[in-house]
């Protein structure tokens, strides 16, 4: 039993580790990251920005300040994009994808909540765009990020609906770009070169991601924020602070790392819950690469650069590249990456160490929200399901925990006797569970399996978008956020703005009485240190999982209740006694002594 309220303890002291990082450390460091935005912006408002470089180091710069996101729309021609998912437009100016909105997902879960913005002009406070050309040499001016391309075909970009752009050069060269769009988040963009030249023409197609300055992030070790490529079945993530660690190269002006692809892998950029990603047709040799630019500003890239094509005089040449710009929801990711045969999109998501159970947890949660359409009562049913195939473990455990406590009259009597010889004691201690046949750290199993148990729902819970803006019931409309009640601000009654540590919700405070019940059903431990850290220990966690998912603690309610259940139960049926009415009494009785 000590050994078991040892390994508690380490838990209690781990969850508050965690408790004291979020309230001291990334809170602070999410404040710095907001102020810094700030400062940025003032800052570019009144200097030029620059934009992205294309291989080679062919810069081209904006003299522009930074304009709202409505003016900077309607500084060049554009074309619509309208699909079942997406909308927004392709500037005319360079091409560029760089205006999309996501009709499925809102800012916040209040009514009249605008579209969640992916893509923004390179002109505005955070510009983030795609962009496709050519590189090469001895083919006149090659098409860059300020050539005027011309519509020539289509209208408005939708499912089945393709545009296409066309441009033609100083030596008569010309250069068609086709983009298309599925009913979710799949662009194709077909870039086509004619060579009118009378010598044959060798050129090479890139598609390149750019964001103007670091992105806001959450800034924490449970989830990577930054570029993600996976690459002949390696799948590398870099953090932006890492693209300076890149070697610098002279031509583009730039530090670059280079990957050689030999027929499958995408690259791109991935938040919480959104990416963008340049995927080359499978079974295509490519080079992907990382760069920041030291120019004005940091501009962080992820560029695709497909082997150079030769174009003989008189004919054609096209290159395709697919771009994902959406939701990184899993079903869609896994369904990507089997119709398009591009490896590891799936792991896009960030399942973390524990994949291997994170990744069947959320296909379980999935299955069951699909019968009982509530993700709240889908973490409830995972969590039945849970405690029945633990039941094995918790049954010894709990057996043998009875047991103990039918010793602890004679284990009492062995520490009075030993107290002054710990050495002593031990070997007492071990012989009477010997003679007993009593294994003392039975008891321990189940816990070690709920901490890893616990991290990967609570990992879940936080990436998945599935669980995004998920209601619950009654005041719970987001089980991936925090309770918005709060038992210091009268649940809603009055907003003081106290600090985060005190927006206590009712789930917590729930969380909090369950767990205090199950500790009830126990022998208070004679030890007085032990004692008091236990008598304190659920109110350290209420504090500490108010500021978790609710989703996390709905689950970790429901655990304690069902362990109420089944520990009683089992201690029951080997006669041990249960201790949960004579430790009320005890307490309420001490209370009105005093």
């Amino acid at each position: 039993m000590g050994d078991q309220k040892n390994l508690i303890l380490a838990a209690v002291l781990s969850f508050l580790v965690i408790g004291l990082w979020e309230a001291f450390v990334i809170g602070p460091q999410r404040e710095e990251i907001r102020i810094a935005a700030e400062v940025e912006a003032a800052r570019q408002a009144a200097n030029p920005t620059d934009e992205a470089t294309a291989p080679g180091g062919i810069v081209e710069s904006s003299q522009q300040a930074v304009l709202s996101r409505d003016e900077a729309l309607a500084q060049n021609d554009r074309v619509l994009i309208d699909s079942p998912s997406v909308d927004g437009s392709i500037s005319l100016l360079g091409g560029r994808l760089d205006d999309l909105n996501l009709k499925d997902y809102r800012v916040s879960i209040e009514d009249g909540s605008p579209e969640v913005t992916l893509l923004s002009p390179t002109n505005t406070e955070a510009p983030y765009y795609s962009v496709f050309g050519w590189a090469g040499a001895k083919a006149g001016k090659l098409p860059g990020l300020k050539t005027p391309w011309e519509l020539v075909e289509g209208d408005v970009l939708g499912v089945d609906a393709p545009v296409t752009l066309e441009w033609t050069n100083d030596k008569g060269i010309t250069f068609r770009k086709t983009y298309e769009i599925d009913k979710d988040y799949l662009f194709t963009i077909t870039q086509e070169v004619t060579n009118s030249l009378s010598d044959a023409l060798t050129v090479r197609p890139y598609g390149i991601i750019a964001r103007h300055g670091e992105p806001e992030t959450l800034g924490m070790y449970l989830l990577h924020e930054g570029s993600i490529g996976a690459y002949d079945g390696i799948t590398e993530e870099l953090d932006y602070d890492d693209f300076a660690d890149a070697p610098y190269d002279r031509a583009e002006n730039a530090n670059l790392k280079k990957i050689d692809v030999s027929e499958n892998g995408y690259i791109g950029f991935t938040d919480k819950y959104w990416m963008t990603a340049l995927i080359p047709e499978p079974g295509t040799s490519f080079t992907a690469a990382y760069k920041v630019g030291n120019r004005n500003e940091a501009i962080y890239q992820t560029d695709v650069r497909l082997n150079s094509i030769t174009v003989p005089a008189g004919e054609s040449a096209s290159a395709k590249i697919h771009f994902f710009a959406g939701a990184k929801r899993a079903e869609l990711l896994s369904a990507y990456e089997e119709e398009l045969g591009v490896d590891r999109l799936y792991d896009a998501i960030d399942w973390g160490w524990f994949y291997f159970l994170t990744k069947p947890f959320f296909w379980l949660l999935s299955t069951i929200n699909k019968i009982v359409g509530n993700f709240g009562v889908a973490i409830i049913l995972l969590t039945v399901l849970v405690k029945a195939v633990m039941f094995p473990l918790a049954y010894k455990s709990y057996v043998s925990m009875g047991r103990m406590k039918k010793l602890q009259p004679q284990t009492e009597k062995i520490r009075e006797k030993h107290k002054e010889d710990p050495q002593a004691m031990q070997r007492a201690m071990m012989d009477l569970y010997k003679k007993e046949k009593v294994n003392p750290a039975a008891g321990c199993l189940p816990i070690l399996l709920q901490i890893p148990v616990f991290f990967s729902l609570y990992k879940v819970l936080f990436v998945t978008i599935e669980m995004r803006h998920a209601p619950f019931f009654g005041w719970i409309q987001d089980l991936s956020a925090p309770d918005p009640t709060s038992i210091f601000t009268g649940f809603g009654a009055f907003d003081w703005g106290p600090p985060a540590f005190l927006l206590i919700g009712i789930w917590p405070i729930i969380m909090g009485i369950t767990m205090w019940l199950q500790m009830q059903l126990n022998p208070a431990p004679p030890d007085p240190i032990q004692k008091k850290i236990f008598a304190w220990m659920p109110i350290i966690f209420t504090f500490l999982l108010g500021s978790f998912p609710a989703g996390l603690v709905i689950y970790w309610t429901a655990n304690n209740v069902l362990t109420i259940v089944q520990q009683a139960s089992i201690m029951k049926s080997q006669g041990a006694k249960i201790e949960l009415l004579d430790n009320l009494k005890d307490m309420f009785s001490r209370k009105k002594a005093e």
